[in-house]
């Protein structure tokens, strides 16, 4: 094609050349880079749908059960679930448990309300004072629970299971920190990479409980621990991954969303979307077996 063409075409169409350099032509290697940029996508909302789903069965569970046992006025129920929850005559522990126990009911909703964008982006009020609010009620329930554990032995287990939720509330004040560091300091990106290992860390209890049955349900029935101590390899190997697991995929989402890598994209979305999967599993066998019947 000579030069005359070339200026013709161009006197025709002034603005062919404009667009083709504002808007250059899509090329093989885009399509794997947006197909993993909406995968990921597609998995992050999978994951939230079921913690979701699951979470707000299990604060219906703390509402419906220790709530209605309580202002039934008969609380000495709790042991029921939580031995030695509730001790005749111990008022101090006794309110610092049942303090835990609303911190949980509203932990559990505040934290939902917090990885709603919508909610951000619109209400960015709301999301700032319940963002503080569940930062206290989460360090107020972590230091209660260290409590329970080591001054009223209201946890269930050996010595090892108590170091394990120890650290997860060790985790939970350390992560707190940090978000609260960053988000008084402006820095949004890394507050909300910490809100996130918050969240999934205050969730650490819940992810067990949706493990745990997530294990009996595949085994169809308690292998690998003593039911009656709740004691036994299988419990540890559970607690450690109920509360290194989360954060660990927490941090690889943030690597593949960030970077460019459309097969790292791909990767982490099916490995959130097998993880999603699992817990589903989980939160059905745990809403049947354990926070139903007991509404």
């Amino acid at each position: 094609m000579n030069s005359s063409v070339v200026d013709a075409h161009a006197a025709a169409h002034p603005h062919a050349t404009t667009f083709s350099s504002a808007h250059p032509p899509r090329t093989a290697t885009q399509a794997p880079g947006r197909f993993g940029a909406a995968a990921l996508r597609a998995a992050a909302v999978l994951w939230f749908a079921v913690t979701a789903a699951g979470q707000l069965i299990f604060a219906g569970y703390i509402a419906g059960f220790y709530g209605r046992v309580t202002l039934a006025g008969r609380p000495e129920l709790w042991n029921k679930v939580m031995p030695h929850g509730y001790v005749s005559g111990d008022t101090f522990f006794n309110l610092v448990l049942g303090v835990h126990l609303i911190f949980a009911f509203v932990i559990t909703l505040g934290g939902l309300l917090q990885l709603v964008p919508a909610i951000r982006r619109r209400v960015p009020a709301l999301h700032r004072w319940t963002g503080r609010a569940y930062l206290v009620a989460a360090a107020i329930m972590a230091a209660g629970g260290l409590l329970m554990i080591w001054f009223r032995g209201g946890a269930p287990g050996d010595f090892a299971g108590n170091v394990i939720i120890s650290f997860n509330a060790l985790l939970i004040l350390a992560c707190a920190a940090a978000a609260w560091r960053h988000a008084r300091s402006r820095r949004v990106d890394f507050h909300r990479r910490w809100a996130l290992r918050l969240f999934v860390a205050v969730s650490g209890v819940w992810f067990f409980r949706v493990g745990l049955m997530f294990w009996i349900a595949v085994n169809r029935g308690p292998v690998g621990f003593d039911p009656e101590t709740f004691t036994g390899p299988a419990l540890i190997v559970l607690g450690l991954a109920a509360y290194l697991l989360p954060q660990g995929m927490v941090g690889l989402y943030f690597l593949a969303q960030q970077g460019r890598n459309a097969r790292a994209k791909i990767a982490m979305a099916g490995g959130l979307t097998f993880l999603s999967l699992t817990m589903a599993v989980g939160v059905v066998a745990a809403a049947a077996i354990m926070w139903l019947p007991r509404m």
